[in-house]
């Protein structure tokens, strides 16, 4: 395998004046660049991936910032990523999970100014989230999986959440549910003003008054425990209830597991519906669950073509791409019982 060493024998030429030409670091005259150039395609010498970035001022490599502490990805989360990365190689970009949160001001900072990576994909957004602000600042090119409370200016692609849950409730109702329990995420999510957890709160609370019906959301953590004491404060809170919603996917597994060792059948005693939930956790859970099917792959995919688009032509206008998760009925929601 040819070096570059190799490369500077053959043309006549300094190691260092081939170095030059392959990062542009300073100005070589035309005839040699053309002769260094000759000299590789004799040798068929290949460049390191950091050279040829050096060169174009590109790296090829786009990074997904995506907080994990105290967690593990879920299929839904693992979904997303999975979309964005395919997306990124089929464009002939990598992608690199970076572990960073709102809190990771200055690894962020180190990230963005090192220049290794062309620009980001932002997940788990909060309404008011510092990455942006930096992101901002710094001039790096990114785009958001999810939305801030003012998305003026920025380039978004998220779920519709409005719509998810709208459609969610609806059905319910249609199945003449008259009190519905909504499981979100915690109350560390809501109080830190993560997106989801935020808007989907607001939307079912919209969704109870356009349809007449009565309701109450309870905040749990992402466990099946969790599930198991949401249900339990929703019960014990509402007593009526026939209909809940979730979109917590470990939590989702708990509530079933309650609902059924307290002798209640679902779907029908209570029918549930999980939201943003992948086709896999909905199969894995018994009955099979009742899910408004989250677009993660397809949203990934997008979020990482909006970003390879503005890197291309240099866009910085405000975007905005709402996917709506698809309800698909298995086994957990049903009529009411009349009572």
């Amino acid at each position: 395998m040819a070096t570059m060493t190799d490369v500077a024998r053959r043309a006549g030429v300094s190691v260092s004046t081939v170095s030059y030409v392959l990062t542009g670091t300073r100005p070589i005259s035309e005839a040699t660049r053309d002769r260094v150039l000759a000299a590789m395609a004799e040798l068929d010498y290949q460049p390191n991936a950091m050279a040829r970035g050096l060169a174009s001022r590109r790296s090829n490599i786009v990074g997904l910032l995506l907080p994990l502490t105290g967690r593990a990805l879920g299929a839904t989360e693992t979904a997303f990523v999975t979309g964005a990365t395919e997306a990124a190689r089929e464009a002939g970009y990598h992608l690199m999970l970076c572990p960073v949160g709102t809190d990771d001001s200055e690894e962020l900072q180190t990230l963005a100014t090192q220049r290794l990576l062309d620009g980001f994909l932002v997940m788990e957004v909060q309404l008011t989230d510092r990455r942006v602000d930096l992101l901002r600042k710094l001039a790096s090119p990114f785009v958001l999986i999810g939305r801030t409370d003012d998305p003026s200016g920025l380039a978004c692609v998220d779920i519709d959440f409005e719509q998810t849950v709208g459609d969610a409730v609806a059905h319910l109702v249609e199945l003449g549910h008259q009190t519905i329990a909504y499981i979100n995420h915690s109350d560390a999510s809501l109080a830190s003003g993560y997106g989801p957890a935020k808007r989907t709160a607001a939307a079912f609370e919209a969704a109870l008054e356009r349809h007449g019906v009565t309701g109450v959301m309870v905040p749990t953590e992402d466990t099946s425990t969790g599930g198991r004491v949401a249900i339990r404060e929703a019960r014990e809170r509402c007593p009526q209830l026939t209909g809940v919603l979730v979109m917590n996917e470990n939590a989702a597994l708990g509530i079933l597991a309650e609902l059924r060792e307290a002798g209640l059948d679902v779907p029908w005693d209570v029918s549930v519906v999980s939201m943003v939930t992948s086709e896999v956790v909905a199969d894995l859970a018994s009955p099979a669950l009742t899910a408004m099917t989250s677009p993660g792959a397809a949203l990934g995919a997008a979020a990482t073509r909006v970003l390879l688009e503005r890197l291309a032509d240099g866009d910085t206008s405000t975007y905005q791409e709402l996917l709506p998760c698809v309800l698909e009925i298995r086994g957990t929601s049903a009529k009411a019982r009349k009572k």
